[in-house]
């Protein structure tokens, strides 16, 4: 997928059928995207779904998302007034757009237009104390003063915090469910001043409860749109550890307010800084950070422009060969479709009595080389 300087136009065709696409079986955002590239539209990919299905040893029909019910979705969220934007439409956060595993679609409650502002975003304990909440409340507002964008995740505690501290400029709250669930419930006010001021998104179905898995689908988004992340209080399992991870993962700079060793609410924190992150203590560093980074960011105008290559036939050996990658990727427990087409394409080239053969080089979940092992092999590298 190329990122051009124009968005993508899209008929009502295409978005119906682009919502199709992503609520049909077994298509996850990463597979929707492969999708995309091979055949350019969405229409021209749900009419290969089920000889592809068949192709690759399917026996049971697959379950393709019907026009009606994506109309019947559609049609529901003008009572609500929920917005959709897809990904590589213009209104689309331009650097959400370049990760692996973008939503295809965003819901938005508010003003859309706040999502391709430069953003920042803020996150941290829902336990925190005083002083941090004060803090969060204070950068936010700081980084809000500068012209960008506050982005978290609507919990309580350091995001609230710093929801409250960016309303004047504009706030970003990324939902754990349906975008229009208000969750925590106490957050309540703060959720209708957002929609009147800021934004709120989600990637799930309007009316859907948040549940624990929707989470890290969320983190994900959180760091995917902002320049940099700012933790602030976060506890050794916090789940701000994992949207630090993913900001990571995702070439964004990291950033961490220290705090008392004694203190469990910050020794997340703590080891982010020993293990990389940038300490900060106010809005003024992270902004003197991204000034000076500032040459290597994204250009935020650029998009994501989906064109369709040369089809290219697919032969049997190639499939059997397919297939046998995939089995190796799958474990004893359920996986995810996602990751098996991640596990299944690392790949490396062995050599090995002269000849070459493509083949895992370990299991899944392990980097090591095995003996004979001319590639480099580590975490898949991030474009």
């Amino acid at each position: 997928m190329q990122p051009l300087k124009n968005g993508l136009d899209l008929d009502d065709a295409e978005k119906l059928a682009r919502l199709r696409l992503i609520r049909s079986e077994n298509v996850g955002p990463i597979t929707f995207h492969r999708l995309l590239e091979q055949f350019g539209t969405a229409r021209k990919a749900l009419d290969a779904l089920p000889d592809m299905a068949k192709k690759g040893g399917r026996k049971k029909a697959l379950k393709i998302c019907t026009p009606s019910a994506a109309e019947d979705e559609l049609a529901a969220l003008v009572p609500l007034d929920v917005s959709t934007v897809f990904c590589g439409e213009a209104g689309y956060p331009p650097r959400l757009a370049h990760i692996d595993d973008a939503p295809p679609l965003l819901f938005v409650r508010g003003h859309p237009d706040l999502l391709t502002k430069k953003s920042v975003a803020v996150v941290g304990s829902r336990n925190a104390s005083v002083n941090g909440r004060r803090l969060a409340h204070e950068m936010a507002r700081a980084l809000g003063e500068a012209g960008y964008l506050v982005v978290s995740g609507m919990a309580r505690g350091i995001d609230a915090a710093a929801h409250h501290g960016a309303l004047i400029s504009g706030t970003l709250g990324v939902m754990g469910g349906g975008v229009d669930v208000v969750y925590p419930r106490e957050n309540d006010t703060l959720y209708g001043h957002i929609r009147d001021t800021g934004a709120l998104v989600s990637e799930v179905t309007c009316g859907t409860p948040p549940q624990s898995r929707h989470f890290p689908r969320r983190n994900r988004i959180i760091s995917g749109i902002a320049r940099a992340i700012v933790v602030i209080e976060a506890g050794a399992k916090s789940g701000s550890l994992i949207t630090a991870r993913m900001a990571l993962e995702q070439g964004r700079d990291v950033y961490a307010v220290p705090g008392p060793p004694q203190d469990p609410r910050v020794k997340g924190a703590n080891t982010l800084i020993r293990d990389g992150a940038q300490l900060t203590e106010s809005a003024e560093d992270v902004l003197t950070g991204l000034g000076e980074n500032n040459s290597r960011m994204l250009d935020d105008g650029r998009q994501r422009i989906l064109r369709a290559p040369a089809p290219t036939p697919i032969v049997d050996s190639e499939l059997d060969r397919t297939r046998d990658r995939v089995l190796n990727a799958l474990d004893y427990g359920p996986t995810d479709i996602d990751a098996v087409i991640r596990d299944a394409r690392r790949q490396c080239r062995c050599r090995r009595r002269g000849t070459a053969e493509t083949r895992p080089c370990r299991p899944v979940g392990t980097y090591a080389r095995e003996p004979g092992c001319t590639a480099r092999v580590g975490r898949p590298r991030r474009p």
